[in-house]
């Protein structure tokens, strides 16, 4: 082992090392704070192998020890944390209208953040210029020296994961392909990982949100379009490519007038969604089925999915029908996927969901319904807590499970320090699992797929 910040080459781990040394990050990482009896117990190693393994992260500038020791009776034991400080973690959230960015800590604890307008459909090079001068601006006023370990993004369309790349995401136009990971390593020189923005806001969500501690939920965002993350047995789950709870393009109804961005028909985006609403207040407003968008239409020259919401909470009958229309079709989408998927948790987030109590209700009035008895019978629907948080807190985490992974360890682990080998992670393949690291990593840790 060598001291962080020397020029080691990797550690050589032996196969059964590894494997002890994931568990014991992994415990460290998802208690916070943990103390070596309580990590004996929890990993199922013995204390001579603990103690061995947290000295060794110590020792790499990993681990260190908290301030305080805590007491169970006997001699107070110290507990053991992720140096934190050692790096840092960039965040970006790109959403259809909007771009978020952050700092974070190795604890994944946002500390400086932005946001700012944006429009996806611009393009990569518009868009991406827009992030790369956030991050340029948050690192100018962070006067934390820690270098950066990892970039995480999330972006409003369908992600190859394993690449990095947008895969034909119909809401951004010129973004089919383009190398979203390659740009950012070369101008950042550290490891980037991309994501569709809704997998990253799941992940915010059982790392920090409500579903903490859930092994089966769903986190569904309602916004300008309508995705859903899924956690199965405590893990994200992306799926074969990647595209996995793609919920707005599920057929919501057989009707051949609505056009989706995707090109099909009848999506449930293309009916429900932020869009939708728009369209189809601004129509209510020029048939003269409603007198209250119909002078905010002629006040501004458009209508909003806020506009409805608006209109609804003052009386208005046809805003009113309009999200009530869209929960359903919502909720009944979401019943489908109950009974399929059979959820303990489903969070709702995304600007839509400001809509108030009606939309929500209407929601939770059509899952109920038509969802199977039993897979609604402990089922709690719900409102996220983190709002736009979630995003930014799921990409520093996924940087963080990816950097932490028993498959990339042995890539970093000697240098101190991720930075500078972005082409070495890229491209480490996953070693097999021994039958040591499959049973006892702590729940939904170790970057799950």
């Amino acid at each position: 082992m060598s001291a962080p910040g020397t020029d080691a080459v990797p550690v050589e781990l032996g196969s059964e090392q590894l494997d002890s040394l994931a568990v014991v990050i992994d415990l460290i990482r998802s208690a916070g704070e943990i103390t070596r009896p309580e990590l004996v117990q929890r990993a199922g190693l013995g204390r001579a192998v603990v103690t061995q393994r947290v000295g060794e992260l110590i020792e790499l500038g990993v681990a260190e020890h908290s301030d305080a020791a805590r007491s169970t009776g006997g001699r107070p034991a110290r507990g053991v944390r992720i140096r934190s400080g050692a790096g840092k973690i960039l965040a970006a959230e790109l959403g259809a209208t909007s771009v978020s960015v952050a700092a974070a800590d190795l604890a994944c604890r946002t500390r400086l953040q932005r946001e700012e307008p944006m429009d996806v459909s611009d393009g990569p090079e518009a868009c991406l210029a827009k992030v790369e001068r956030m991050f340029d601006e948050l690192l100018a006023v962070d006067d934390d020296p820690a270098p950066a370990w990892g970039i995480g993004i999330g972006v409003p369309g369908p992600v190859e994961f394993a690449t990095g790349r947008p895969i034909a995401p119909p809401i951004m136009p010129g973004w089919d392909g383009y190398p979203v990971r390659e740009r950012l390593t070369k101008r950042y020189g550290t490891p980037v990982w991309v994501d569709n923005e809704v997998n990253v806001m799941a992940l915010g969500e059982l790392r920090a949100g409500l579903a903490a501690g859930e092994r089966h939920a769903l986190y569904v965002k309602i916004g300008t379009g309508i995705g859903a993350g899924l956690i199965s047995n405590g893990r994200l789950h992306r799926g074969a490519q990647g595209c996995a709870g793609d919920l707005g393009h599920i057929s919501a109804v057989d009707d051949q007038d609505v056009l989706c961005r995707c090109g099909n028909y009848g999506c449930l985006e293309a009916l429900a969604g932020g869009a939708a609403l728009a369209r189809d207040g601004a129509l209510a407003a020029r048939e003269g089925r409603s007198p209250y968008l119909a002078a905010i239409l002629d006040a501004t020259g458009t209508v909003t999915a806020r506009d409805v919401a608006s209109g609804a909470r003052s009386g208005d009958r046809a805003s009113h029908e309009l999200l009530v229309r869209a929960g359903s079709l919502i909720g009944e989408t979401l019943a489908s996927l109950v009974s399929f998927f059979n959820p303990s948790l489903i969070l709702l987030g995304g600007g839509v969901t400001d809509a108030g109590d009606l939309l929500m209700a209407a929601i939770q009035q059509a899952t109920y319904r038509r969802a199977l008895p039993l897979a609604t019978r402990d089922l709690r629907l719900t409102r996220s807590a983190l709002g736009k948080l979630s995003g930014l807190i799921g990409a520093a985490y996924m940087v963080s499970d990816e950097l932490f992974s028993r498959a990339l360890l042995p890539a970093w682990l000697g240098r101190g320090s991720p930075t500078g080998l972005a082409d070495e992670l890229h491209s480490a393949r996953a070693l097999p699992r021994t039958k040591a690291s499959a049973g006892v990593t702590a729940p939904g840790w170790s970057g799950g797929s």
